[in-house]
């Protein structure tokens, strides 16, 4: 198992702040976690733009069909990168399978239950692509910036869920600010037992990976949005800017000159004139970390910056003919296996391919790539109810480009602990519906509960002194154990089960009355939402015209 030292969790707050305010490039002083945020991550995806499918056998210069062969298996980043990988791999197959290096799936206490198969026994397939930052060879400490940062925790600066749909039609991407602040659980490692306690409260996403490895994050990741991961992919920095050369650059576009550079030196150093421009190499990696200069310099800019390279990246590969070269294909395997960090479902080149013909078959126009719904915390950002619904889809395998519309969403599980007696259920109201419009409704809380009362939960309590706002009424609970009696108080008002959801935002089962609950003794739950959330600022994987907005401050002329 191959891993960085974990240090204390105080130390990695403190990179992590830094990190918040450092995006400099190489050589900028800096600790350089900003900037591998997207570089890492997004190569990492683009890097399997190695979709060097060929067949095993002479280096000699292949023919037509295999040419062909080479341009129908990139169906989108991730599935060139495991693509690239396999099919160059049938030139000397057992070295690359040992540049391959593997760390534990799941290191979390809980464990997420696989989706249902569907009528034709098909299930989906998620795949968590993480960018680690780790500065752990020289090369990629130069791309990295910061001497002191050498050897360092590294950050899982870049996360992206991958979901493949059941019956393989469609494929769905759903990044995660690096910034996102969640409480990231216990994680034990089953080869020495070594445990990685709970963040005291919530911290950044990113500081996951040093809790144990790529394990801990995909056990983060469990624990927020309930869906069952069956595979992690993590990539560095040197795999972003070797995958990018291999396929000859990737076009982006930009709304006007720009150089991310600020008056401090911080910055990615990326510099472009107004137009669309190839990208490659370190210049690749400039693109991917870029956030000063692109629309308000937030980590959101820079994820839909990601999504725009992961799209080109995909036509890129699907026309572009030059992996067709047998010294290309085999750098490229080199590199992108030499990159690579994978659990052991995906360790060897084999099982890459065998993923790489699953992921080969979506079409670009059956890809949506969206950023996780959030709202500022301070400089940092934490998950909306918008969020659990875009979950929510993935978590039922329903398409993010609205083509599964008519799909009836799946009935929740049953709870695995039943509710407690109604009389012995302790319930906390509260009045969340609070709009800009129209304020708070007073004594929402007091009539609910009441209501409550009269139906048998005489352990149900108003409190008038928290106030939040919700656009629907919710039912939340902290864990599992809870589950049932949370389960329990929406069925006694009405209230759909897809409202009652896991938070560990509470202490106990916490009845939110929302503003769609403003009057009346009587919920009458709003009509079914299948629809991606706009906040989630989807991409079509065939959208072709996409161009960052540049913010004047980081124009040139």
């Amino acid at each position: 198992m191959t891993r960085s030292g974990v240090q204390e969790e105080d130390t990695r707050e403190g990179a992590a702040d830094a990190s918040e305010r450092a995006e400099a490039g190489p050589g900028d002083g800096d600790n350089g976690v900003d900037v591998t945020d997207d570089g890492t991550a997004n190569g990492a995806t683009d890097g399997g733009g190695k979709d060097g499918g060929q067949d095993a056998g002479e280096p000699g210069r292949p023919g037509p069909r295999r040419r062909r062969r080479v341009l129908r298996w990139t169906a989108v980043v991730l599935a060139a990168v495991l693509a690239g990988t396999a099919g160059a791999g049938y030139l000397y197959y057992e070295h690359l399978n040992d540049n391959i290096k593997q760390d534990v799936l799941n290191l979390g206490d809980n464990k997420v239950a696989a989706p249902t198969p569907n009528a034709a026994g098909q299930t989906p397939l998620n795949i968590l692509v993480i960018g680690s930052d780790a500065r752990d060879s020289e090369e990629n400490q130069q791309l990295g910036g910061a001497r002191e940062t050498f050897g360092s925790t590294p950050l899982a600066d870049v996360q992206m869920l991958v979901h493949l749909s059941a019956d393989r039609s469609n494929m769905s991407v759903v990044s995660m600010p690096r910034d996102t602040l969640l409480e990231i659980p216990k994680c034990t490692d089953p080869e020495d037992g070594e445990v990685h306690p709970a963040s005291r409260g919530r911290v950044m996403t990113n500081q996951s990976l040093g809790h144990g490895g790529p394990g801990c994050t995909v056990a983060t990741w469990q624990e927020l949005t309930g869906i069952h991961i069956d595979h992690f992919v993590m990539v560095d920095f040197a795999g972003v800017v070797s995958m990018a050369d291999a396929v000859g650059g990737v076009p982006v576009c930009v709304d006007a000159n720009i150089h991310s550079r600020d008056s401090t030196g911080h910055g990615s150093g990326l510099k472009l004139a107004r137009g669309t421009h190839p990208v490659k190499g370190e210049q690749a990696l400039q693109w991917l970390r870029t956030r000063y200069g692109f629309e308000d310099g937030s980590d959101l800019a820079r994820a839909k910056a990601q999504h725009m390279y992961l799209n080109s990246m995909v036509r890129v590969l699907r026309e572009n003919a030059t992996l067709s070269s047998p010294n290309r294909l085999r750098r490229l395997a080199e590199e992108a296996t030499a990159a690579l960090t994978v659990d052991p479902g995906l360790d060897t080149v084999k099982k890459l391919y065998d993923l790489s013909t699953e992921l080969r078959e979506v079409k670009p126009e059956r890809i949506t790539m969206t950023t996780m719904p959030n709202r500022y915390v301070g400089a940092r950002v934490e998950p909306t109810e918008d969020a659990e619904q875009l979950f929510r889809l993935v978590r039922e395998d329903i398409a993010l480009d609205g083509r599964d519309a008519k799909k009836k969403p799946a009935e929740p599980e049953p709870p695995a602990d039943p509710a407690a007696p109604d009389d012995e259920l302790a319930v906390q109201v509260l009045n969340g519906t609070r709009t800009d419009g129209l304020g708070t409704a007073p004594g929402r809380a007091n009539a609910i509960a009441g209501l409550l009362a009269d139906k048998g939960f005489t352990k149900a309590v108003a409190d008038p002194s928290v106030l939040p706002s919700e656009d629907r009424t919710v039912v939340r609970y902290p864990s599992t154990d809870l589950e049932g009696d949370a389960r329990r108080v929406a069925e006694a008002l009405g209230i759909p089960a897809s409202s009652v959801r896991r938070s560990t935002d509470v202490s106990g089962v916490t009845l939110v009355v929302g503003a769609d609950w403003r009057e009346g003794t009587a919920y009458e739950a709003p009509g079914s939402d299948d629809g991606t959330p706009e906040s989630a600022e989807a991409l079509n994987g065939a959208d072709d015209s996409a161009c960052m907005h540049v913010n004047p401050a980081f124009t040139w002329s």
